[in-house]
């Protein structure tokens, strides 16, 4: 199975992209830089982002300059911390890291902390609001909000406290006594904006004494509700456009538009507006590259070898070999270097059937999961329809159904895809046909005619249904009810009881494979016994009626043989050979009928039928002629 989480591994040719934006990080040389990453649910922006970071780290320069990432995920702290607390605090612990080995850095690093608990208190409003403001403090958030401040002492110099210890002593005892605090010192209100400047500041002074530049990866954005959105961009704006500092934004732009109309929501604000507050924060727009059918085959392409690979299919020298040969391939598709059938079977060899037919796979469903709406060559959708396949592949074996991943793949791009056909033909499946729906195998033969070819109901004449039809492998003579009892995950299925034992199968399918009489067809009609000798009749008459030319005796097999052996089976035959399609019927196929007496009178019938073409009749005559 695959995963969901992101990866450096790069299946997508997203490699220059991150080279490109990882290059211009380094190119800003110290000076605040901020981009945004955009593109919709499940596109890779996540694993972009983390190819940029490997970059950034080969880059490093230790001395000079080296790249610190931090990377911040919003949708975690949703409903428990807000994001713009946890984002200052993430950035805090992560200079006090870098400074614990120096110990004038460290103690800059720990004021800057307890300038960060300072501004984590001053956005709960209400006493802290009012403490603030007046310089006194009120309830336990206004005393919390002063000790943060410094007036308590915690905002002042470390050195200036230890050696202030007589004064510390008195404001200590005193406070123990419960005296008014503002008796110790005179209340002066805060000055929110210069604690805010003063945070800033001294953030910066540390990232150029460290000789670092902090890399804030901000993640899954659009994951979160509106309003924590919002509190992390701004957030961001706290911490924006200082030296030494930048900001990658992964999160896609309707989702911003959209969080930040919820937030101004009762004001008129329009949508240009609202396009223009994310616009402010991001210097720099880049968007993750759409797929297009080669790209969609070669991300397919690498998903298959890669399990192959696990299931010790494919060798790893060759995965190893892809890996590096597709991107590239991508890297030139714009000369028209596509991924080819040819380039995939090179890749896996002419001799490996297995990843062939897997190879076959990738190409087919490649064009329909691009342009199917339900999948729009989402690589996360990609990633679980293959899931969805191989989860199915594997519930299989233990239930004693043999199926290939083609054909799990096949009818499971159908439930995604088209819903309403998918239902469609489950609803034909029935035990009566074996799992047979013969309008799935017309479907199939007429969209391999071609365009000018009309589809059969319930097909719809669209790109997507001809090229279902025609992805291999075909359906239309395989029994579906094993397909749809492992895809009981969509729905749930009646297929009617089926009466037949193994030896009814059994003679099922030699009567629909046999061209004439022999002795192991008719040992095998004994064994089955009358009853199971007739379902089978039935059953493989019904089986061979897409091949059934009435030209030739070997159509009639599988009616002649059973009643040879079983008599009172000739009522049954007799019935089914009167459904027969006059008009089609052969002279080839009327000697072999005349001998048998149940069906006499159904040729008899047939002479004397309009729609029986002449050379027909004429060997019902003869036949009769014969018997005299």
């Amino acid at each position: 199975m695959w995963s969901d989480n992101e990866t450096t591994v790069d299946y997508l040719n997203f490699g220059v992209v991150a080279d490109a934006c990882a290059k211009l990080l380094q190119q800003a040389n110290g000076t605040p830089i901020s981009v945004g990453v955009s593109g919709g649910w499940g596109v890779g922006k996540t694993s972009l982002v983390r190819m940029i970071e490997y970059r950034l780290k080969q880059a490093d320069t230790p001395g000079t300059n080296s790249y610190i990432v931090v990377t911040f995920n919003p949708w975690l702290y949703q409903d428990f911390e807000g994001a713009r607390g946890a984002l200052l605090q993430l950035v805090g612990d992560e200079v006090l890291r870098l400074a614990a080995k120096n110990e004038p850095l460290l103690k800059k690093a720990k004021r800057l902390l307890k300038r960060i608990n300072f501004l984590r208190l001053a956005q709960l409003g209400g006493e802290a609001a009012v403490t603030l403001y007046t310089g006194v403090p009120v309830g336990s958030i206004g005393s919390a909000v002063m000790k943060a401040a410094g007036l308590f002492g915690v905002g002042e110099d470390d050195d200036t406290k230890e050696s202030d210890d007589g004064e510390g002593k008195k404001k200590e005892k005193a406070t123990d006594k419960g005296m008014p605090n503002d008796l110790l010192k005179t209340a002066e209100p805060v000055s929110l904006p210069n604690e805010i400047q003063a945070f800033r500041n001294a953030l910066e002074e540390l990232l150029e004494e460290l000789k670092v530049t902090l890399v804030v990866f901000v993640d899954d954005l659009d994951r979160c509700l509106p309003k924590t959105a919002i509190s992390t961009l701004e957030s961001i704006r706290l911490l924006l456009f200082l030296k030494r500092s930048a900001f990658v934004v992964a999160a896609d732009n309707e989702f911003i538009r959209g969080a930040v109309r919820v937030h101004f929501e009762g004001t008129g604000i329009s949508g240009e507006v609202a396009t223009n507050y994310f616009d402010k924060l991001i210097q720099v727009p880049l968007h993750v590259p759409r797929l297009g059918i080669n790209e969609a085959k070669a991300y397919l392409a690498l998903l298959l070898m890669e399990r192959a690979h696990a299931d010790d299919i494919f060798n790893k020298s060759g995965f190893d070999a892809a890996k590096e040969s597709i991107p590239k391939r991508l890297q030139t598709s714009w000369k028209g270097d596509a991924v080819t059938s040819e380039f995939l079977q090179s890749l896996v060899g002419s001799s490996n059937a297995p990843m062939l037919a897997l190879m076959q796979l990738a190409e087919g469903l490649a064009p329909l999961l691009t342009q199917s709406s339900a999948v729009n060559a989402n690589p996360r959708l990609m990633k679980r329809f293959l899931n969805t396949v191989y989860l199915r592949s594997a519930l299989a074996a233990p239930q004693g159904i043999d199926l290939d991943i083609p054909s799990l793949a096949k009818w499971h791009l159908v439930e995604r895809c088209d819903e309403t056909l998918a239902n469609a033909l489950a609803a034909r499946v029935s035990s009566d046909a074996d799992g047979r729906v013969p309008i799935l195998r017309e479907a199939e033969a007429a969209a391999a005619a071609g365009p000018g070819t009309p589809l059969p109901e319930p097909f719809k004449d669209d790109p997507f249904s001809r090229e279902w039809l025609q992805l291999k492998p075909s359906l239309g003579e395989v029994d579906l009810r094993p397909l749809l009892h492992l895809s009981r995950d969509t729905a749930t299925r009646d297929f009617g009881a089926d009466n037949m034992t193994d030896e009814g199968r059994a003679l099922r399918d030699a009567l629909a494979a046999a061209t004439n009489s022999n002795a192991p067809l008719t040992e095998a009609i004994r064994t089955a016994g009358a009853i199971q000798a007739g379902l089978a009749m039935g059953k493989a008459w019904q089986l061979k009626a897409a091949k059934r030319t009435w030209r030739s005796g070997e159509d009639v097999v599988p009616l002649i043989e059973p009643c040879k052996v079983f008599p009172e089976l000739a009522a049954q035959a007799s019935a089914l050979l009167a459904e027969a399609p006059v008009g089609k019927v052969g002279p080839g196929v009327i000697p072999l009928l005349y001998a048998q007496t149940w069906a006499r009178p159904t040729l008899d019938k047939w002479e004397l039928d309009a729609s029986v073409d002449k050379p027909t009749k004429a060997a019902i005559q003869q036949s009769k002629k014969g018997v005299r």
